[in-house]
């Protein structure tokens, strides 16, 4: 191939300046040409198309340097969850009802707490018990109801030990072979909450009788000091309890009441043999014990049970919502001798049964450091008896109304919620922000997400891991019109009814049908006679 030279001489150069570079110019084209080397010479990759700037120049087409447009990946969730595990996750199987729909896998939820007590994988809890936190209206009440219905078809008995709005008592009616205990209101029944309970299983006498002595003379403390309130008991007075107790077994064959031990602690405060301390000692718990003898409480907790505990029922509630009427003070020393008698009766790890202790208003178990300590022991010994108790509460500060600031009630308090391992947390006040995160050890973007929450959506943390769940997405219309807790609020209040807001708007503007609504009509200008 021929080569050509072209010289380009600066306009200012001399003519010993034009002469060298005309020079050099000849000896270029003199010299010999390079040899051409390949791609592969120069261990240069293959072009992937033909020509300098690919088939279309070099065949005479266009020319295109557009970026190529590569066709999206495609693929099964299968292999995408192999891709991004973040992105479909898990979640905790299928074994359990059915409590919602997992928003971040897009799959349905399901939960069981014996079952994530059993997973042995990272997965797995190491307690049964749930904890449930959420503002009024945030749908917490549903969801448990939710729960706890669903587990039935499982196997699961529910159990309410005090309902104090009525609200369980709806959900049992609609269930067959429920059984509903209702206290006040004239019913005439009565709960003892020094029953001795039935025999648990694999015990020994004395590993038995130790037992039932302890329960009882918990129930005793705490309701003594739940009604003196911010008093603690003298070493005195607890001695005086024990010995008041103890006669009582005697007289009575092993079947203590409130009344017996009521009595028997006034006979040791009007006996003269009686050592003067003792005597003085049985004069506070029995000024208490009073109440439920000849106050606004008897009737209800101071003799035999009249009514007894169906093991064989689906759910059992005990309606105490005529007793919460009399006061905070009555609804908490309600709430203790239910639950103590529950506790008897259901403390048998022989019966084989799992059941659901749903503790509606959760703070009330906890108002005095003897009512604290038989509650953390009724939670540690959950799993020996194959129980789950599901305590509600309003909001982390419920725990505030717990004894005095820095006391050492409000720290085991505390604590005992920190120790609930399984949390379902729905949407909260904003005021909770640092409850959530001081209490619960919440991340951030986590107790921020839980003042966003919708009606229903709640964050649960099973074990090591964390799901945002909806549970209204599975709700059938049975169940949100059994569940719903604001019967209450009547629709005519507030103008969200569809129907009410539709308006007749033919009535307000009435359409003449002898307008041209032609298009030309409404352009063309009207004649003298028509704008008259």
């Amino acid at each position: 191939m021929a080569r050509k030279t072209v010289i380009f001489e600066p306009g200012d150069a001399d003519r010993r300046e034009r002469r060298r570079l005309r020079k050099s110019a000849r000896a270029a084209e003199r010299a010999p040409a390079t040899e051409s080397s390949s791609r592969r010479d120069r261990r240069l990759p293959d072009a992937a198309v033909p020509g300098p700037f690919g088939p279309g120049l070099s065949e005479g087409g266009y020319w295109n340097l557009a970026v190529s447009a590569i066709p999206p990946h495609q693929a099964t969730s299968q292999h995408i969850a192999g891709i991004y595990p973040f992105v479909a996750d898990g979640g905790l199987g299928h074994r359990g009802p059915i409590v919602g729909v997992d928003l971040n896998a897009d799959a349905l939820w399901h939960f069981s707490p014996w079952e994530a007590y059993v997973d042995t994988s990272d997965r797995g809890a190491f307690s049964t018990n749930i904890l449930v936190l959420g503002a009024y209206r945030s749908g917490k009440s549903a969801t448990v109801k939710t729960l706890a219905t669903r587990s039935i078809a499982f196997g699961h008995q529910v159990v309410v030990p005090s309902d104090p709005k009525g609200e369980w008592v709806t959900v049992a009616e609609a269930i067959p072979g429920r059984s509903v205990i209702r206290l006040g209101g004239g019913t005439g029944a009565r709960l003892n909450p020094l029953a001795r309970g039935p025999r648990r299983t694999g015990t020994s006498d004395e590993q038995h009788e130790q037992m039932v002595k302890q329960r009882r003379i918990a129930t005793l403390i705490a309701l003594v000091e739940m009604a003196l309130g911010t008093v603690r008991l003298t070493a005195v007075e607890h001695a005086a309890i024990h010995d008041a107790l103890e006669r009582c077994i005697d007289r009575t064959a092993d079947h203590p009441t409130l009344r017996g031990v009521y009595d028997e602690l006034g006979e040791m405060a009007s006996e003269a043999n009686t050592d003067p301390h003792s005597q003085q000692g049985a004069l506070q718990p029995r000024f208490v014990l009073r109440r439920f003898v000849t106050g606004d409480l008897s009737g209800l907790f101071e003799d035999e049970s009249t009514v007894e505990f169906d093991q064989d029922a689906p759910i059992v509630v005990t309606d105490t919502s005529e007793l919460f009427a009399r006061g905070e003070l009555a609804a908490q020393l309600t709430q203790v001798c239910t639950t103590a008698w529950i506790q008897a009766v259901i403390s048998d790890r022989g019966a084989h049964r799992t059941r659901y202790v749903v503790r509606e208003e959760g703070w009330r178990d906890m108002t005095s450091l003897a009512a604290l300590q038989m509650f953390q022991q009724w939670l540690k010994l959950s799993r020996h008896y194959g129980i789950s108790n599901i305590v509600i509460l309003h909001k982390i500060g419920d725990l505030d109304a717990v004894g005095e600031a820095d006391s050492v009630e409000r720290a085991l308090a505390y604590s005992i919620i920190g120790d609930i391992e399984n949390k379902f947390v729905f949407r909260v006040n904003q005021q909770e922000y640092r409850g959530l995160r001081d209490r619960l050890q919440l991340p951030p973007a986590h107790a921020d997400l839980a003042r966003q929450l919708r009606k229903g959506e709640f964050l649960a943390y099973v074990g090591q891991y964390s799901y945002l769940v909806d549970c209204f997405a599975t709700s059938t219309d049975w169940e949100r019109n059994l569940f719903q807790t604001d019967d209450a609020i009547d629709s005519g209040d507030h103008d969200d009814d569809a129907e009410n807001l539709a308006v007749d708007l033919d009535a307000l503007w009435p359409i003449d049908e002898e307008i041209d609504t032609d298009i030309g009509g409404w352009l063309s200008t009207p004649s003298p006679e028509e704008q008259k």
